[in-house]
Formats: structure tokens, sequence, C-alpha cells
């Protein structure tokens, strides 16, 4: 069955958790212990009602505060589809855990609550869901059962809403009024609402289909181990392993080996279950080549004819992390980019992205935690990368502080086409 990626965006409050709750509830995808704990805690804050956020918010902080904090990631499964669903926060201060729970997202479920519209957090989070990538947003219009059902409240919040995702240029988007509480139009069709008539969420979810962007993908490889057998016997082999970041590769295609620009032909591919002729996007294999270059981890394997771009110097998008310092020209920090790890210098920051008006500051001197700009950084080794917005593998990295080893950025070359 095929896998969709779902990351939850909206403001505190709007029900997120709770949704998919209702969504885990329903579809009868919740262990008996869990649901369990769930019901003990609802009865510790003398709930009315069975408290389904509780089947998420699995921190303590999380349970007493009645806030999501950490991403909370849950699987589950229909018979017609898989899906990992990330719960994201919805406070500004946890902005980083929202990108974090975004980034391999195919879908963003936006939720909005009925009775406050569009809000400054609804636009900072479809916004995210623009820089990010993501190709799909499904809106949520919760809460309708404290509006009484009204499709007079509904219909300007869809129309604001549609306004905002078109200037983000996301152009596929749907929208559904829901109640998670009440389970209105999530798993089953709500009576409350028969002035809407496209289906509820889950089967909704169930029947998208995305287009399929991979075949169009020029072929990239980073080398992630260099194989060779201590037995004599094998002297002779060498594979490079790794996972396909994306395109095709097929037994006795011309590959260029970067960043030094050699060309070579593929000998052989295998994969767990054996050799095979082709493999594509996503599948991790063994690359054996005709001839014997210097090839070590960090290295990428790519199409001969649309080779990725080769530069020390690269302009990005990144969302700052680092919760003890902030970030400054001049700061020198460790890139992990694909397989690839350097030194990097912060040339400059260009700009702030006020992401709530969708629009840059003139200049920026620092950005500190949570806070979004476009910078250019310089690497002491070349670095072998597409733009974000071709490839989310080979275009995404992260920044680490040298001193402490933490994760302080996490970056998208390139600049998000809705900025201009």
């Amino acid at each position: 069955m095929e896998l969709l990626r779902i990351a939850t965006a909206g403001s505190v409050d709007d029900g997120k958790s709770t949704l998919i709750g209702r969504l885990l509830f329903d579809s009868k995808a919740i262990y008996d212990d869990v649901l369990d704990s769930a019901e003990r805690h609802s009865r510790k804050q003398s709930s009315e009602y069975f408290n389904l956020a509780l089947l998420t918010d699995g921190l303590r902080a999380e349970r007493e505060q009645g806030i999501t904090i950490d991403v909370a990631y849950r699987y589950f499964a229909t018979p017609k589809r898989k899906f990992i669903l990330a719960d994201t926060p919805g406070h500004v201060q946890y902005t980083r855990n929202m990108v974090t729970g975004a980034s391999t997202a195919d879908v963003a479920l936006v939720i909005v609550d009925a009775r406050h519209g569009v809000v400054e957090q609804s636009r900072r989070h479809a916004v995210i869901a623009a820089l990010l990538g993501i190709r799909h947003v499904v809106v949520c219009i919760n809460k309708m059962d404290l509006v009484g059902y009204s499709e007079e409240v509904f219909r300007p919040i869809q129309s604001d809403l549609h306004a905002l995702l078109q200037e983000l240029e996301i152009e596929s988007h749907h929208f559904i009024p829901i109640s998670a509480l009440q389970g209105d139009n999530v798993v089953e069709h709500s009576e409350h609402m028969p002035w809407y008539d496209e289906g509820p969420l889950l089967p909704y979810l169930e029947q998208l289909v995305l287009p399929d962007l991979t075949h169009d993908k020029p072929f990239r490889f980073p080398v992630q181990y260099v194989i060779r057998p201590l037995s004599n016997e094998f002297h002779d082999y060498r594979g490079y392993a790794g996972t396909i970041a994306s395109g095709t590769v097929k037994v006795g295609q011309e590959i260029a080996v970067m960043p030094s620009g050699a060309t070579t032909i593929v000998t052989a591919i295998e994969s767990p279950q054996g050799e095979v002729s082709s493999a594509s996007e996503k599948e991790a294999v063994t690359i054996r080549i005709a001839d014997n270059l210097d090839i070590s981890r960090g290295a990428m394997l790519s199409s001969a004819t649309e080779r990725p771009r080769t530069d020390n110097t690269i302009d990005a998008t990144i969302c700052w992390m680092g919760e003890k310092t902030s970030l400054k020209p001049g700061a020198m920090l460790r890139i992990k980019h694909t397989t690839h790890t350097a030194r990097v210098m912060v040339n400059s920051l260009q700009c702030k992205i006020d992401i709530n008006q969708i629009s840059v500051t003139g200049s920026c001197e620092e950005l500190r935690l949570n806070e979004i700009g476009q910078v250019t950084l310089r690497s002491s080794e070349p670095l072998v990368y597409d733009d974000y917005a071709g490839s989310r593998g080979t275009g995404s990295f992260i920044l680490i502080d040298e001193t402490t080893n933490d994760t302080v950025a996490a970056g998208m070359i390139g600049r998000p086409k809705f900025l201009g």
C-alpha cells in the first residue's frame, strides 16, 4: 500500500491533537494500553468527555498544560493506505519543531478554529509548509459544532485561506468543515452539514493521488559507504553504497562522479534482494562502476548529462534552532549536506523573513531562535547540490555547532519563489 506522510499545523487550541486522536480512534488504530492510559488521564483531569488529544500528547508537560510541545509521530493503516502522522506544535516558540516534523511530509493538514478564522499562526504554518516544499494542503476548519455547523461561517474562512495559499503558490489544496471532538466529517460524513457533499477527511486522504515527480528528476546518489571486502577472494570488488536521492539509474548507464566530474559506466546494481538492472528514488543499493576512480563518502554519483551544481558558496533559507546562541555574520559552523560534512562560514545574512506578512526585512544583523532568514554560506570544501525546490534530498542541510555538536539550523538551498 502507498505510504502518505502528513504533518499537522495550526494555531494553539485549534484541535490538532484532538483531530489526530479522532482519526486514530475511529479507524481503530489505538493499542489497548495507550487507550487505557488516555482514559485514566481524562478522569484525572475531570474531563466531561474522553480527551482524544491525550492519544498523541505523550510528554508529561503536554498533558499538564494541554498543549503540544514535541513532534509526535503516529503510524496507522486502513485497508487502502498507510499513514505517518506528525503532530507538530502550534506555539511560535516551537517553530523549529514544526519545521522538523513537516520536513518529510507529502501533505500538510492545516487546522483552523471556525470561531476565530485565519489567525497569525494559521498564516505562519501555511508559509512554513510552502517554504518546505509541501505539495498539497488540506485545510480542516474545525469546531464547526461551536458555530452551529454554519456554512456562512465556513465559506469566508475558505475564501481567505484560498487566497493565501494561491499567494504562496500552493495550487493543490482542499477544504473540509469538521468537528474533531464530535467526529463530524473526520471518518464518517456529517449529517449536521448537508450543504457540504465532498466527503470526510479520512476517505479523502485514502484516495488522494499526488503527482509523481520522480520520473523527471535527474539521477542523484550520495555515496554513504565504500565497500571493500577483506577477503583476497574478492580483492577486485569495490562497491558504493547509499540511498538514491532522486531519479533512476540503470546498468550500462553513463554517470558522473561529483565533484571531480569524471565519467564512468554502471556495471552492476545490487539491492537487498540481489542484483537488479535498475533502481530509483529512495531505494538503498550498492553501485559498481567500470573504472577505478577516487570516490569516498560524501561524493555524489549523478546523471552525466544533468549534473548538480558544485560550489563553495551557496545562498539558502535557514530556520535557526540554536537556544544558546544567535546566528551572526562570520560564525563558523559545520554543514551536514547529504553524506558530506564540511566547515562553513556565514558570509552574510541577506534578510530576515517575516512569515506573518510574507515579506523580507531590508537588513538583518542576526537570527535568533525560531527565526527564518536568507543567508550566504561559504564552505571549506565544494558542495554538490541542487536547489531545494527541485530536490529535497540534495537541496537540504543542517548546521552543527562545532563546540557542542548541537544541530543549530535546518537549511534549504535557494530562495522561495513566493518571496520574489
